[in-house]
């Protein structure tokens, strides 16, 4: 498996319409009538903290030279938001092992989509860090929330629908343009011709570097 396979169960082009799909299942397989929203809470909360982090760098220069920060990984924090609780979901009513072993590998899915953000330089460590921090912090709060609560078991026809459309969208492999969409709006929020960027941040820790002012260098990939 190569990177790039990994790192597209961290892509929005995927995992926004499998949150949709938790949504629409969590009621379904769920005794907890509020299960739902607070699905919905957690998967748009960890969205919209991602994109706040992403518009203040690109729009305003706010981040990190020191620690290379340029704001969360959006790939590591969605997918470890959703992974956990779809393996969750999923695992229904298999033997407590069985679970178990899901709901690791629902953990580990996530880790190796940060291992491929670093391996294709898509983004920094601490990046990855704070977006895998960010990510399982609100998938286990979700799964908190649900440890009394009683899933009904998939049968093997109702799990391939459940992961019908993911397996679609992987083997058509187009990816999202979340990161082209931030960067315009962060452009005409903060009235600049281009983005700020990961070389403009570094450029402030050289002692030649300009102080304040829109960045020069062309869009990198954060």
């Amino acid at each position: 498996m190569t990177w790039k396979v990994l790192t597209y169960f961290g892509d929005s082009m995927l995992l926004l319409p499998t949150a949709v799909i938790i949504a629409l299942i969590m009621p379904w397989k769920s005794d907890n009538r509020r299960a739902v929203w607070y699905w919905l809470l957690a998967f748009g909360l960890a969205g919209l903290i991602v994109s706040v982090s992403k518009i203040l760098f690109m729009a305003f220069g706010i981040g990190s030279a020191r620690y290379n920060f340029t704001g969360f990984s959006g790939h590591s924090a969605m997918s470890a938001t959703l992974w956990p609780v779809m393996l969750w979901l999923l695992s229904g009513r298999l033997p407590p092992v069985w679970r178990r072993i899901t709901l690791v590998i629902g953990y580990l899915i996530p880790l190796m989509v940060g291992v491929s953000r670093l391996a294709i330089h898509a983004h920094s460590v601490s990046e990855v860090i704070a977006g895998l921090i960010l990510g399982y912090t609100l998938s286990s709060l979700f799964l908190l929330s649900q440890r009394r609560s009683q899933l009904k078991g998939f049968n093997l026809p109702q799990i391939g629908a459940a992961l019908l459309v993911p397996l679609l969208i992987m083997g058509h492999g187009r990816i999202a343009t979340t990161q082209s969409f931030l960067e315009h709006l962060s452009m005409n929020l903060a009235g600049l011709e281009k983005p700020w960027t990961r070389s403009d941040l570094l450029k402030l820790r050289q002692p030649t570097s300009h102080a304040v002012g829109a960045p020069q260098s062309d869009t990198a990939p954060l």
